[in-house]
């Protein structure tokens, strides 16, 4: 149900208009010392200001992100110190020029509206000392902190996730992994985690050839140099892929043969492109 307007006198109408222009909170609080209506609230008068049309003159917003204005010697002075970091930028003008309504936010917007550089990237640039080199936390606080020294590593500590060499895993595919005493070549990490089966083949074949691969003959999981066989990189989609034999799912009697085929055809096609 619709709530029935509010009745004004005369004398409350023409007022109302004549000071239509205050702040709705003091639009409000006047008019009640005037006429004594407890009955009228404040979003009374705003509905009755809307409904009559009476316009205020403010713009939505006005007041948000208000420019200040700035005089030419407090540009200069803005420009020619604006490297300063942000909190002695603010303070060392104000100190300048005694102006309390300039906050660091409004200079920090200047600066950026006017394209004034501070020369920082945001970035440790290369070379750079940290700002922290040689400070120390005071004793008790911190990483000094009692509760903080208890959580840390300490000398020697071995963290449990640690697999040392001889380690094996199985990954969903069905190779196997193996961690070896060998300096990791891309991390320079102490031990390297690789596939056992070309581990086991390079200690008695020597590195797998340039262009080819390791296929296993039978199971993946045998690992026996004798289980894996060299093969060129292009017979693969011969086995996989668009040639449908899946011969990596394929029963390990079956494998020799797709393997056979799949030779046969790459080394017809490497003829053919040998000739043409």
């Amino acid at each position: 149900m619709r709530r029935a307007a509010i009745p004004y006198s005369p004398t409350e109408m023409q007022w109302l208009e004549a000071n239509r222009m205050m702040v709705i909170t003091d639009y409000h609080r006047a008019f009640i010392d005037a006429f004594g209506r407890s009955d009228v609230s404040a979003g009374h008068l705003h509905a009755l200001r809307k409904r009559k049309g009476w316009k205020v003159g403010r713009s939505p917003g006005r007041y948000k992100g208000r420019r200040l204005k700035y005089s030419d010697a407090e540009i200069e002075w803005l420009r020619d110190n604006c490297a300063l970091p942000l909190p002695d930028y603010h303070r060392a003008f104000r100190a300048a020029f005694d102006r309390p309504d300039v906050t660091a936010a409004k200079l920090h917007s200047l600066r950026k509206r006017e394209g004034f550089k501070t020369g920082r990237t945001g970035r440790f640039e290369k070379g750079q000392p940290s700002p922290m080199k040689g400070r120390t936390c005071p004793p008790g606080e911190g990483g000094r902190h009692p509760n903080a020294i208890a959580a840390q590593f300490k000398k020697g500590h071995v963290p449990h996730t640690y697999r040392g060499p001889g380690h094996e895993s199985v990954d969903d595919e069905g190779y196997v992994w193996i961690v070896i005493d060998r300096p990791n070549p891309w991390t320079g990490a102490a031990t390297w985690r690789v596939h056992k089966h070309r581990f086991l083949w390079e200690e008695a074949n020597g590195p797998v050839p340039e262009g080819m691969v390791l296929k296993c003959v039978g199971e993946r999981g045998n690992c026996d140099p004798s289980n894996w066989e060299p093969v060129p990189i292009g017979l693969l989609p011969r086995l996989n892929g668009k040639s449908g034999r899946n011969y990596d799912q394929a029963h390990p009697d079956l494998k020799p043969s797709i393997m056979m085929v799949a030779k046969i055809e790459h080394r017809a096609r490497e003829s053919q492109k040998a000739r043409s």
